[in-house]
């Protein structure tokens, strides 16, 4: 089976799909704003499916947390709405990321520990299991004591047991941000960069995207501008209290080899790996100040050194290692910590994909996918009732 057949789904009837338009230097069937790995994967579902896209990015693509972040392939904890969307990611995507977009990404399925160092913690994880094989759900095993030293042998012996999910693992976000992005453009998507969306307005039938470069025109618009996906959200009618907040995460001196799961803690932040070079990525929603207007977030060393007490508690041989660099980027937070996935409610032929809360780096390759879904035929595979953009307006009414 071709690339193109194995993840293009079948045309059914035109639905929602866009009437074909001629092409201009200023028009398109969709725009698409934003240049994550939302936006990019979007562009790839819908080139490969004929329709002609143009992408408009502020800066450069995966300039914030798309294409710097912890990497997780994570299906392990997610609220139980996103489970369908996570499992579908990737068992159809992820372990196929070669095929899907001409490279790996550097996926490699390690399989992901969330430890328990608590009676506590021991009593959530179980509850959590026991939650999820009633739904259904089966990926979320416990591993006791034993199973964990196996799994780490270098991990504290205070640890208890743990949460294990063997398919999961981890990934290098530039190489799969990259890897869309090349895989848009074979497709016949245009990428514009360094066009900041200003404003947007329908008028004749078509939505008009005005950026600092001139403005564009395409009768579907999909808003994938993480932390800033909120403005355009609100122009359109759809107004969400998204947050734009600083995320951080660091990068230790290489080391000897010693873990090989992605790790992350049952009653403390924490999401930890260590890559083939030696280095060790510490992560895990660390929160910091950020300016959404010039675009940058500032580094909080507190804030870092908590997290590094916690990788120093599981691992204390690690207690003299170095941390080389840090980083900090803007991402887009909502108040129930998932994203608004779907079609507005207040304007036809806009779809929304934003406000992920510092885990969208799994669900992207699926989300393209849906976003292609609702363009063509206004409905998804997937169960995205959950995620609608005007939640937390019905919240209020009620």
């Amino acid at each position: 089976m071709t690339l193109a057949a194995r993840f293009t789904r079948p045309a059914r009837a035109q639905g929602n799909r866009p009437p074909a338009r001629p092409a201009s230097a200023r028009s398109s069937d969709v725009i698409i704003v934003g240049g994550g790995l939302q936006g990019l994967s979007s562009a790839v579902h819908l080139a490969r499916r004929g329709v002609s896209v143009r992408l408009l990015e502020a800066e450069y693509c995966g300039r914030h947390s798309s294409g710097v972040n912890a990497g997780g392939v994570r299906t392990l904890g997610r609220h139980v709405a996103e489970i369908p969307l996570s499992l579908a990611a990737r068992d159809r995507i992820w372990h196929h990321m070669e095929e899907f977009a001409g490279h790996d990404g550097g996926f490699v399925p390690s399989g992901q520990l969330q430890v328990c160092e608590t009676d506590a913690d021991v009593a959530a994880a179980k509850a959590r299991i026991a939650e999820l094989e009633a739904l259904g759900y089966t990926h979320e095993t416990w591993a006791d004591q034993a199973t964990v030293r196996e799994l780490v042998p270098s991990m504290s012996h205070h640890v208890l047991g743990g949460i294990w999910v063997k398919d999961d693992g981890y990934a290098y976000p530039y190489h799969v941000v990259t890897a869309f992005r090349a895989s848009a453009e074979r497709a016949g998507a245009e990428i514009l960069e360094q066009q900041r969306v200003t404003r947007l307005w329908h008028e004749a039938g078509v939505w008009h995207v005005q950026t600092q470069r001139g403005t564009y025109e395409a009768p579907i618009v999909i808003n994938t501008a993480g932390a800033w996906a909120g403005e355009l959200a609100e122009q359109v009618g759809d107004p969400v209290p998204l947050l734009a907040d600083g995320l951080m995460l660091m990068v230790t001196q290489r080391v000897a080899p010693f873990v090989e799961p992605v790790l992350g803690a049952m009653g403390r932040p924490l999401s930890f790996k260590q890559y083939a070079n030696g280095t060790v990525v510490i992560g895990g929603s660390l929160r910091c100040e950020a300016d959404p207007v010039g675009r940058h977030a500032i580094v909080d060393m507190a804030t870092m050194r908590n997290s590094a007490i916690t990788v120093t508690d599981l691992f204390p041989h690690l207690r003299n290692m170095q941390v080389v660099r840090a980083w900090a980027g803007v991402e887009g937070f909502l108040p129930d910590q998932i994203p608004v996935i779907g079609p507005s409610v207040a304007s036809p032929g806009v779809f929304h994909a934003f406000g992920f809360s510092a885990h969208g780096f799994e669900l992207s390759p699926i989300i393209g996918e849906i976003m292609a879904d609702l363009v063509e035929h206004g409905e998804s595979r997937l169960p995205i009732h959950p995620f609608r953009v005007n939640r937390f307006t019905q919240q209020e009414n009620t």
